[in-house]
């Protein structure tokens, strides 16, 4: 059933009628007189009714479809699937995968905006295929895409060929920044070979004590790390001639070498890590040192503190959510740093 309301119009305005129909409908929901799920009528009725062009009433429609303030389904009509359009974004935010970090992120994206925003979540699990069906099926109803294109398998053609379906202005790239890909409102992002580079350096006269230092960087995982990292990495052994090593996990009688310092990205290997030394009583930041990539409350606590190489997270999710709240497009490195504790 469609529920009868009148739509304001009026010929002294200069405003155009397209505009006047998107304000009109736009008050009616937000003061509840057109509600969440309600029908409205049919691009032929509001033009019969009203006196003005199919395409006038298309236009209008359309503008509140890309808005996110309704929703076409084929066959049945369109349908209001925002009660507050005026103060509310839709938000399609897509990760690729759970994680403490990923969570961090999220949240703080979450609490910047408050209730400003409905937003909807999905992981693609780094394969593009997920990523391709969760993009084609919501297409339509959302004012973002707030996008981690991170994946196991990355074809750049496939990828931008898909984001093209998306308004450019729509489109906010977390994590990640893509090389030679520009179709996006905002990216911030994470350089992942300069800020190891950087965060070694910062970490350097803590470091030159080891003779060795052990990148554990994982593979074959369902969840790819950036083999940038290993390349910073290498970068900063080369050039401060230190001797490197790398290896892709640690595991449970694993053999630690005195005299080395190890780089730790998986948080499995970084507990078999601190099992390891323990068990083979050499002396933490002495004989044997340790530094984490990413930082978490734990690592605080753990073994009196763990010296992290990290991004930070929540100003990741708040200066995304910023972006949003201001209407502004940001290119942005995110922070990377050193923090010293008690583990180098």
């Amino acid at each position: 059933m469609i529920d009868f309301f009148n739509i304001e119009l009026d010929d002294s305005n200069n405003t155009p009628k397209y505009k006047q129909i998107v304000e009109s409908i736009s008050q009616l929901i937000q003061s509840g007189n057109i509600k969440y799920g309600q029908k409205l009528p049919s691009i032929n009725q509001v033009s019969f009714d009203y006196y003005i062009s199919r395409d006038t009433v298309e236009k209008a429609y359309s503008i509140l479809k890309e808005s996110g303030v309704i929703e076409s389904i084929k066959g049945r009509g369109h349908f209001v699937v925002n009660s507050k359009p005026k103060t509310q974004n839709r938000i399609l935010v897509v990760f690729n995968k759970l994680s403490s970090y990923k969570k961090e992120i999220f949240n703080t994206f979450c609490e910047t905006l408050g209730e400003t925003a409905s937003i909807y979540f999905h992981v693609h699990h780094c394969e593009f295929e997920n990523f391709k069906t969760i993009i084609n099926e919501n297409l339509n109803g959302y004012n973002y895409y707030v996008i981690m294109p991170h994946f196991n398998n990355f074809n750049f053609k496939k990828f931008n060929t898909l984001m093209q379906k998306i308004k450019k202005e729509k489109i906010i790239l977390l994590d990640e920044i893509i090389p030679n890909f520009t179709h996006y409102n905002s990216c911030i992002y994470q350089d992942f070979k300069d800020d190891i580079f950087s965060a070694l350096n910062e970490a350097k006269q803590n470091l030159l004590k080891y003779k060795t230092l052990c990148l554990v960087f994982p593979k074959g995982f369902n969840y790819p790390y950036p083999t940038l990292i290993v390349q910073g990495f290498m970068f900063f052994c080369i050039i401060n001639n230190i001797k490197s090593e790398l290896i892709s996990q640690i595991h449970s009688l694993h053999k630690i070498k005195k005299n080395t310092a190890y780089i730790v990205v998986k948080e499995s290997d970084l507990v078999n890590l601190i099992k390891n030394i323990r068990l083979s009583q050499l002396e933490l930041a002495q004989e044997v040192g340790v530094l984490s990539y990413n930082d978490t409350p734990l690592k605080e606590i753990l073994s009196n503190g763990i010296s992290v190489i990290s991004t930070d997270f929540k100003a990741m999710g708040k200066t995304a959510a910023k972006t949003i709240i201001e209407n502004k497009s940001v290119l942005q490195k995110n922070e990377f740093k050193f923090i010293e504790r008690n583990s180098l």
